[in-house]
């Protein structure tokens, strides 16, 4: 017996605001775990490295649809970052007033030149002149324009100076809310059809697991599951391997392998691992550790991005 219940017109309108309220919810929800790659900065010094990041970032507009916001920020003593429009007002005694309208009468021709380079035909460009520290210049515009991506170029560094002085790269790659492509040398191919993903498995990765798989998309690629093994954390390869399948369905990756790696670390092991299948993106998540976190326990993400051949994809999944 089915019995008929007559709700009063309040009542379903307020069902009916709940439901579209519930509706788009998720959708922002789904835009948040499936991220696309729209508004992309290349931060810029007019170095060889940030010409082969703006020349990566260019394919990467061009298969997304993507517009490209180019960078250069002229250092002066402020660490905050100020736009620079028409006659930028700085700070500071007269000769050093002087040197840095020069410095940044000389940006504004080589940005202006960047930006007419034929590698971006077909792409919409915008350009940025900042004055201050390159790694605020970049955090603020990541912030002011919600970038997606963050396409720059790195020369490397080791040993003492990079435990003294560090680089914006490494600065970017640990507090950037968003993604960061690394790429120290031309590409061998931007065409990224197989990418190494250095997962540890942990439910942090849902996240940058779905920026991968976007990647995997827009070029059509085979994602390599990866694991490494290390004297210090050894798990059995059958047992690995369980997880990593069990891992990958629950992320509904599709068109993928799965591998464990043997090494004396997990950075060697991925760069090694990487190059015996000759992939040509290197995808991985940081904790985006912090301070005194970051000079004890470091940073496997930033050593890769340090000494890979090949660009590397990060995001910080969980900071510290």
């Amino acid at each position: 017996m089915i019995i008929a219940v007559r709700l009063p017109f309040e009542v379903i309108k307020l069902i009916l605001i709940l439901t579209v309220n519930y509706y788009f919810y998720l959708l922002r929800i789904l835009n948040k775990i499936q991220p696309d790659m729209k508004k992309i900065l290349v931060p810029t010094d007019f170095s060889k490295p940030a010409v082969i990041a703006t020349e990566v970032a260019a394919d990467i507009a061009k298969r997304s649809g993507a517009e490209i916001t180019l960078l250069h920020v002229v250092e002066g003593a402020s660490e905050q970052s100020i736009n620079v429009e028409g006659e930028a007002t700085y700070e500071g005694n007269w000769e050093d007033k002087i040197f840095t309208m020069r410095l940044i009468e000389k940006a504004k021709k080589q940005l202006a030149k960047a930006v007419a380079d034929t590698k971006l035909e077909g792409v919409k460009v915008k350009q940025e002149l900042r004055i201050g520290t390159p790694f605020h210049g970049m955090n603020a515009i990541i912030s002011e324009r919600k970038v997606d991506l963050v396409v720059m170029g790195t020369s490397g560094r080791s040993g003492l100076e990079q435990m003294i002085i560090g680089s914006n790269t490494e600065k970017v790659v640990r507090n950037a809310h968003c993604p960061v492509l690394t790429v120290q040398n031309k590409p061998a191919s931007k065409n990224f059809k197989d990418i190494v993903y250095a997962t540890s498995m942990s439910k942090d990765e849902e996240v940058f697991s779905r920026i991968v798989r976007n990647t995997q998309k827009i070029y059509d690629s085979t994602i390599h599951l990866v694991r490494i093994n290390t004297p210090g954390n050894f798990q059995r390869d059958a047992e690995v391997k369980k997880y990593m399948e069990s891992f990958a369905k629950k992320l509904q990756l599709k068109n993928y392998t799965i591998n464990v790696f043997n090494d004396i670390t997990e950075e060697e092991g991925i760069i090694y691992f990487a190059e015996s299948i000759n992939a040509d993106l290197v995808a991985m998540a940081t904790h985006g550790r912090t301070g005194f976190a970051h000079v004890l326990a470091g940073s496997i993400a930033e050593d890769v991005v340090n000494h890979s051949r090949r660009p590397v994809l990060t995001f910080v999944t969980k900071r510290k």
